[in-house]
């Protein structure tokens, strides 16, 4: 999906789409303990039903990767706030499983549009990690305040569903502000190939295992809380609404930090933070163990996520990494529930915690490794000596996100042909010499 939503007027329209698309993977424990719940799921078949709804997420994000080019970005917003609408709708509408299931889907393929429209118009914006943190901040604070309210709300797997169906119809209008086409009807389709394949290929793979961990505990948080550390649901969705509150100060000091730090120490020493986290929540017996662990957690995730995503976005100013890193995330996601169901009934919860952490530990090294050689480096090779020395360098390691004139670092530099100019009694008159244009000969 090309990134030409810049603008303050598109970043309006984009955060609440953003917010649409992320809400399904943020309310995921009470989405699957209201099923399990309301339609006598055992927690597997639960999990199952969860992870299908995302992976429909994550498949329309690998879709749109592909074949983004070709559509507009409020053409594609509008497709997926209306199957949002239409499938969380009507699975909260039914008892009926496979019902449930198909509007399930359908609903996760428009989240994963709405996602994917997001983040492409995310990386081409000037600064496309206090945008993308804006959006988490945005979405944590809906959350929020969703968790607080459905536990008072009636029974059943309907409230999640329609909270998120009715979240996409609030943000239809702002459609209206996105590009209408994909490009301007003289403009030529931009060319060239995907850079930096390696760098984004390890980050795609990375962020997916490390969405996977982390979501296999959160969607068998809500469990946790309820049997092993024996509280009520009102009580979990106040520990869950006070991490989403933790969220948004992590998400603001994000924000506030930019990228003074870089990216490799807030991606790698985050996500050891996570692994001991995850190891808390899973092993908690108590109300205090349980909030500690899922407070401290939920308050490192979403800064480390602003960090990948602003990654990614570097990685490809026309937002195709973007895309596809997101659509890897979703994919992870998906898979979590499942994962998370399968591995506490083989292992336990805790358990299920210490091969999390394991996982999360191995896996910050490869996207480490990404975020200090991936990012920070001169646009093209021998810019930064001819063209900006000290300076130049550290625009080079601290820009966001290259513009889409500027050369990708690698491209072949454009030759420079010597001219002769005359001197002595030969010397043309200043007159003589023109600005360079194309020829008007055919």
């Amino acid at each position: 999906m090309p990134s030409r939503t810049r603008g303050p007027g598109a970043l309006v329209a984009l955060v609440p789409l953003f917010t649409a698309g992320y809400l399904a993977p943020y309310l995921l424990p009470t989405v699957v303990g209201r099923l399990s719940a309301g339609l006598g799921l055992t927690p597997a078949q639960a999990g199952l039903v969860g992870s299908v709804l995302l992976l429909g997420s994550s498949t329309a994000g690998f879709t749109l990767a592909a074949r983004g080019e070709r559509i507009g970005p409020r053409r594609a917003a509008r497709a997926g706030l209306l199957a949002m609408a239409l499938g969380y709708g009507s699975a909260a509408a039914t008892g009926i499983v496979p019902l449930v299931v198909a509007g399930a889907v359908l609903g996760g393929l428009g989240s994963g549009t709405a996602t994917a429209v997001a983040a492409a118009g995310i990386a081409g914006q000037r600064d496309p990690h206090r945008a993308s943190t804006l959006g988490l901040l945005t979405v944590s604070a809906t959350a929020g305040a969703l968790y607080l309210t459905l536990p008072h709300l009636a029974g059943g797997h309907a409230p999640p569903l329609l909270a998120i169906a009715c979240a996409a119809a609030l943000v239809w209008p702002l459609t209206s502000r996105l590009p209408g086409t994909a490009r301007g009807p003289r403009e030529a389709a931009p060319t060239g190939p995907l850079p930096h394949r390696a760098a984004g290929a390890v980050l795609a793979g990375g962020i997916l295992l490390w969405s996977l961990s982390q979501n296999a505990l959160w969607g068998v948080s809500g469990r946790i809380g309820l049997t092993q550390a024996g509280l009520s649901e009102v009580t979990v969705g106040a520990v869950f609404a006070a991490a989403l509150g933790a969220g948004l100060t992590g998400v603001t000091a994000a924000g506030a930090l930019g990228s003074r730090l870089g990216r490799a120490v807030p991606i790698g020493v985050g996500t050891v933070l996570i692994a001991g986290c995850v190891l808390l929540s899973s092993a908690a017996g108590d109300l205090a163990s349980f909030a500690t662990g899922e407070i401290l957690w939920n308050a490192v995730y979403p800064v480390v996520l602003s960090y990948l995503l602003g990654l990614a976005a570097s990685l490809d100013p026309r937002g195709r990494w973007a895309v596809l890193v997101g659509a890897a995330s979703s994919l992870g996601v998906a898979c979590g529930p499942v994962t998370g169901s399968l591995l506490s009934e083989g292992a336990g919860y805790p358990g299920m915690g210490v091969v999390l952490c394991a996982l999360l530990t191995l896996v910050a090294i490869p996207m480490t490794a990404v975020a200090r050689h991936a990012s920070g480096r001169p646009l093209v090779p021998g810019s930064v000596r001819r063209r900006g020395g000290a300076a130049g360098a550290v625009l080079a390691g601290t820009a966001a996100a290259t513009p889409p004139t500027v050369p990708q670092m690698g491209a072949p530099e454009q030759e420079i042909t010597p001219v002769r100019v005359p001197t002595g009694s030969r010397r043309l008159p200043k007159s003589a010499f023109n600005l360079a244009r194309p020829s008007d000969r055919g």
